[in-house]
């Protein structure tokens, strides 16, 4: 049952790092643009997630090794870089996550932003300082995963979208947009998101060969619980689209919300976005700072207190800085780089039997990884020249 928990709640860990206030402005946004067509690229980038985070929790759980001590094993230094794009890319996200919880509350009980921000970051601090962090974490990320899915849910239900043809535009699409599979693939498992289950199921003892069924269940789970809030929320916002309203460019997801169900629909919103933006502090802190653990044994130490720091530190940030987007630029940009060079790393690790022991990887999985290192670097690139 302690296997079970474990697997189910980092599955959700990493699905609730991935569902934060950027990935329902993502999807609000793709929706306008694409309407029912956005199906097929949310089925198109659940293909593609699903091959990279089955790669990199693969080799990591069969290497028994985080993710930064494998790289610093297959090439010395690339640890180190590969935990600072980590914990940096981690931090940017994490101040848009407080940023997020504080705007729930500002919804839900009229208050300031920032003091909205600061009580939520008392909450996410609570689950740290826990005697048992890891089931809490677990159990946190479990419940409030759930009630985003029945509350969107209820959205997609009074919002009415033409599900027929959103099914049918998913396999047959009329519009495609390359940019907005990379942003959805980048936006699920790219930065620290994929590493944070793969990186809980090692704390909780889940690693090895033997253990791979456990691993790839647990893996797809978490992909499968992104797919079905992403894809929900698009049916929610299709209806709202398709009844000829327009998104508000300030906050497309609370329009979607407050159109298809009016004040109640408002408020629906302020629960989504506390969950999804708290769970995201979460995970973001948790697994930056796993990043850091093996490095010196201060940082193991005093584990639950770096992680606690992390996220005091991102909420002073947006406290001090309000919306910290220019300040930050830099840094955001930097999570732009991690998946192609976190998964590019994996890949290679993949195939050193020092590293990997008699594992043999699976070539369909390597050129699925390949595929996605070559598609985001093109993308990076893209974005740094035009």
């Amino acid at each position: 049952m302690k296997n079970k928990n474990a697997i189910i709640g980092a599955a959700f860990l990493m699905a609730t790092s991935a569902i934060g206030p950027g990935f329902l402005t993502q999807t609000t946004v793709f929706t306008q643009q694409l309407t029912a067509s956005f199906g097929f690229v949310i089925l198109l980038s659940i293909l593609l997630d699903i091959g990279t985070q089955l790669n990199i929790w693969r080799v990591v759980s069969v290497s028994r090794k985080p993710a930064q001590d494998l790289a610093n094993e297959l090439c010395f230094g690339l640890g180190y870089l590969l935990a600072f794009l980590i914990v940096m890319g981690g931090l940017s996200f994490n101040i848009g996550n407080v940023a997020g919880a504080g705007l729930g509350f500002e919804v839900l009980f009229g208050i300031d932003v920032k003091i909205g921000a600061v009580i939520s970051a008392a909450i996410a601090i609570g689950i740290f300082l826990s005697k048992d962090a890891g089931k809490v974490m677990d159990n946190f990320t479990k419940i409030l995963g759930f009630l985003m899915i029945l509350l969107i849910l209820y959205v997609v239900f009074v919002s009415n979208p033409p599900i027929f043809e959103a099914v049918q535009r998913t396999f047959i699409p009329q519009k495609f947009d390359a940019l907005a599979t990379v942003t959805l693939v980048g936006g699920t498992v790219g930065g620290y998101i994929t590493f944070s289950g793969v990186h809980r199921l090692m704390d909780a003892g889940i690693n090895g060969e033997e253990n791979l069924p456990e691993i790839n269940r647990s893996a797809t789970t978490g992909i499968l619980v992104t797919a079905v809030v992403r894809y929900l929320l698009f049916l929610a916002s299709l209806g709202v689209v398709m009844a000829g309203f327009t998104l508000s460019k300030d906050n497309p997801p609370a329009s979607v919300f407050q159109s298809a169900a009016g004040e109640i629909g408002y408020k629906i919103f302020g629960v989504v976005i506390w969950c999804a933006a708290i769970t995201s502090v979460v995970g973001a802190a948790y697994t930056s700072v796993s990043f850091l653990r093996t490095f010196h044994p201060n940082f193991e130490k005093y584990n639950r207190q770096i992680i606690i720091g992390f996220i005091v530190f991102s909420t002073i940030i947006f406290v001090l800085v309000g919306k910290p987007v220019k300040t930050l630029v830099f840094v955001g940009m930097l999570n732009g780089f991690v998946l192609p060079i976190a998964l590019a790393i994996m890949l290679i690790a993949s195939r050193k039997s020092r590293l990997m022991g008699s594992y043999k990887h699976s070539l369909i999985l390597q050129i699925i990884g390949w595929i996605v290192v070559a598609v985001m670097s093109s993308m990076v690139i893209y974005g740094l020249f035009s």
